[in-house]
C-alpha cells in the first residue's frame, strides 16, 4: 500500500502552497478542490491542480485530488477535467461526504469510462472515500466494499461532528463535559475495522489547532494506538511529529524483523513456534510483526540488529 502516515491538505486554488508542498516530507499530498476553494474560484482551481500535477515535481509523493461532494454542481467536472488533464500523474481522487456505497461506484464507473477514453490504464486511480455524516458511518461496511479501487477510509471529524450535533466549536479535541474515557472511539474503530475486513488503510482527519504540536501528537497517538495508518496534516509544523507517530520506533521496527527471522527460521526446522531472548513466537506473532516491520520498511528504517540462529 502506499504510504499515508502524513496526509497534507493544499488549496487547489493557490499555486504558491502548491509549490511549498512539493519540497515537504508529507507522505501524500492532496490538492483541495472542495472546502478550501471558494465557490467562485472552483473553475479555475481545476486548471490550476492540473497544470500542478502535470509540471511539478512530485517525487516519493502519493499524489491525490479531493473533489467536491456529488450533492454539488462541480463534482463531475472536476472528475472529467482533473483525470482528462493529468490522469496519468494521478495517484487518487478523495471523494468527500461519502454516505453509501452509490457515491463510490458512480466514481469507479466515472474513472472507468474516462481511463478508456484516454488511453489510461483501467483501475490505475484509486479511491479514497472520506466519512463525514452519521449516514456514513451507518453504512460504512458497504462503504469499504464498493470498489476495488477504494485504498482508504478518511474520517472528516469536522462535518460528522456537526452531523452528529455534537457539542463542541474545536475539531480534534474532547467535546465540552465529557470527561470519561474517548468520545470518538467508536467512531475511530467502527471506521477501522471496516478498513481492515476490506484491506484498506484507514487516515484520521486533521487537527485544526495548527500551532499546538503537542497537542496534535497526543491525538495523532490515540489513533495510531488503535492501529490507523496515518493522519491529515493542515500545517508544515505538524508534518514530522506525524511521521514520526505513525512510524514504529527503532527498538519495536528491529523486534518485528527478528520475530520474522526467527518464525522463518523455526519453519526449517519443521517447528510451528520459536523461541527469541525470553519470548515464544507463533504465527499470531508473525502476523503482528509483519505490521510493524511493513510501517518501519515504508517509513525509510533500516535494521540495526541481525538475527542469529540457536543451535539446532
Amino acid at each position: 500500500m502506499r504510504s499515508r502516515r502524513t496526509t497534507l491538505a493544499v488549496p487547489g486554488s493557490s499555486p504558491r502552497f502548491i509549490e511549498k508542498a512539493q519540497g515537504l516530507p508529507a507522505d501524500e499530498i492532496f490538492l483541495d478542490l472542495e472546502d478550501a476553494v471558494a465557490p467562485s474560484a472552483k473553475e479555475d482551481a481545476r486548471k490550476t491542480v492540473v497544470a500542478a500535477l502535470n509540471d511539478g515535481d512530485w517525487s516519493g509523493k502519493t499524489r491525490v485530488v479531493r473533489v467536491n461532494d456529488l450533492d454539488t454542481r462541480w463534482a463531475y467536472r472536476d472528475v472529467i477535467e482533473v483525470v482528462e488533464g493529468a490522469g496519468a500523474r494521478l495517484d487518487a481522487i478523495m471523494l468527500p461526504k461519502v454516505a453509501d456505497a452509490t457515491h463510490v461506484q458512480w466514481l469507479d464507473r466515472l474513472l472507468t469510462q474516462i481511463e478508456r477514453a484516454m488511453g489510461l490504464p483501467v483501475g490505475g486511480i484509486g479511491i479514497e472515500a472520506q466519512i463525514e455524516d452519521a449516514r456514513g458511518m451507518v453504512h460504512v461496511d458497504a462503504i469499504a466494499a464498493s470498489s476495488p479501487r477504494l485504498e482508504a477510509l478518511v474520517l472528516g471529524p469536522g462535518d460528522l461532528m456537526a452531523s452528529l450535533n455534537m457539542k463542541t466549536l474545536v475539531v480534534g479535541e474532547q467535546p465540552p463535559g465529557y470527561t470519561e474515557g474517548d468520545a470518538y472511539h467508536h467512531i475511530l474503530m467502527r471506521i477501522l475495522i471496516a478498513a481492515r475486513a476490506n484491506d484498506l488503510q484507514a487516515i484520521d482527519g486533521p487537527y485544526f489547532n495548527i500551532r499546538d504540536v503537542d497537542a496534535f501528537t497526543r491525538v495523532a497517538q490515540r489513533s495510531a494506538a488503535l492501529g490507523y495508518d496515518g493522519k491529515w496534516v493542515l500545517h508544515p509544523s505538524q508534518i514530522e511529529a506525524g511521521n514520526a507517530v505513525f512510524s514504529p520506533s527503532q527498538e519495536d521496527y528491529d523486534r518485528a524483523e527478528l520475530i520474522l527471522d526467527a518464525y522463518d527460521d523455526s519453519l526449517r526446522y519443521g517447528r510451528g513456534a520459536a523461541r527469541l531472548d525470553d519470548e515464544m513466537i507463533d504465527e499470531a506473532s508473525r502476523k503482528m510483526a509483519l505490521v510493524i516491520a511493513a510501517k518501519g520498511r515504508a517509513a525509510g528504517l533500516a535494521r540495526t540488529k541481525r538475527f542469529e540462529p540457536p543451535g539446532n
